[in-house]
């Protein structure tokens, strides 16, 4: 941080992490809700594909003036390039919001330890309290190996305070055994856990602080000088940018505003796709809407505004007829 920020001094921070589809964003957005009214929060917002989605969803439902401040690193795990995008984005978001809390939510594939590392270095140990790391988990992920033998997926309960077995509402009675058992085999008996629907968290859980220590696993992710959410927009009045690692891949694209789109169309479209995970914001004939598809539900959510239309799809593989297919619902541009 520079001497002009030197004000700013132990920020409580919390890390709010879990895989694809368990509840962050939602998470967020409910502590969002409950915030001390006087308070001035922040949040840093990373997502595994190059367009940028969440922050688009935050700032439709909260803005500056009711004390909320987000940012975007998209592109993949923002702890990548010696942390150098994150800590622009965030030291950028401190300068601007002075927080009475910071929220940090990496993207579901991104590696919390190394987060960690970034948060606790020499450059942030004045600036920063880090504070509980809380994980949501979706504990009927817990049968499906491509989740339980992912390493993200174990690092991020790993490092956690409190694992928070979310979506409990969608449970069977052994769902929820079954996170115990999984906890106690390759963790700690004594690790906190608790149970919540629709990322329904109490602030409460946000205070007293992290017993999780800074650790370092090296990877890489491919990224471009300038990503794609940042990119100006071509002629045609669209971008497509795709993005992979740890065995998924990610397709986004932007729209300008002279795309406009048929409601109806698209919920029929989006509400077929089968792939991991889908977030998206789009300009519709009746007003802004947010899109948010995961486990093969699709929540559809109305928004104050946004600047673009944009669509992020993260999928094990990508289907070359979905650009084709978002054209079609949209209604003839100016």
């Amino acid at each position: 941080m520079s001497n002009s920020d030197s004000m700013i001094k132990a920020v409580p921070t919390n890390i709010i992490t879990g895989f694809l589809g368990a509840g962050k964003t939602s998470a967020i957005i409910h502590l969002l809700q409950n915030k001390p009214k006087h308070e001035r929060w922040a949040v840093l917002v990373n997502e595994f594909g190059e367009i940028g989605i969440d922050g688009s969803l935050m700032q439709g439902q909260y803005s500056e003036e009711q004390g909320v401040f987000i940012r975007e690193v998209p592109g993949g795990c923002m702890c990548c390039a010696a942390g150098l995008p994150m800590q622009i984005a965030l030291n950028m978001l401190l300068a601007k919001s002075k927080p009475d809390r910071l929220l940090i939510e990496p993207t579901g594939l991104g590696h919390p330890k190394e987060v960690l590392e970034v948060l606790s270095s020499d450059h942030y140990q004045e600036v920063l309290s880090i504070q509980k790391i809380i994980t949501l988990v979706d504990a009927r992920q817990l049968h499906n190996e491509r989740y339980t033998n992912h390493d993200t997926f174990n690092q991020q309960i790993a490092i956690a305070d409190i694992v928070i077995g979310n979506k409990q509402d969608l449970y069977t009675d052994d769902d929820k055994q079954c996170l115990t058992r999984y906890l106690n085999k390759h963790f700690s008996p004594t690790k906190q856990f608790a149970f919540t629907e629709h990322g329904q968290i109490d602030t409460r859980l946000l205070t007293g602080g992290t017993d999780a220590k800074a650790g370092h696993a090296h990877h890489h992710h491919s990224s471009q000088s300038v990503l794609a959410s940042d990119q100006p927009l071509p002629d045609s009045g669209f971008l497509k940018a795709e993005n992979q690692g740890d065995g998924f891949l990610s397709v986004g694209w932007r729209f300008d505003r002279r795309f406009i789109f048929d409601p109806s169309k698209l919920y029929l479209f989006l509400s077929g796709l089968e792939v991991e995970r889908m977030k998206a914001v789009f300009i519709t004939t009746e007003g802004v809407f947010g899109y948010n598809l995961a486990d093969g539900s699709l929540k559809e959510l109305a928004l104050e505004e946004c600047e673009e239309s944009r669509i992020e799809i993260i999928a094990v593989r990508l289907d070359d007829h979905w650009e084709s297919q978002i054209l079609q619902c949209a209604v003839a541009s100016e």
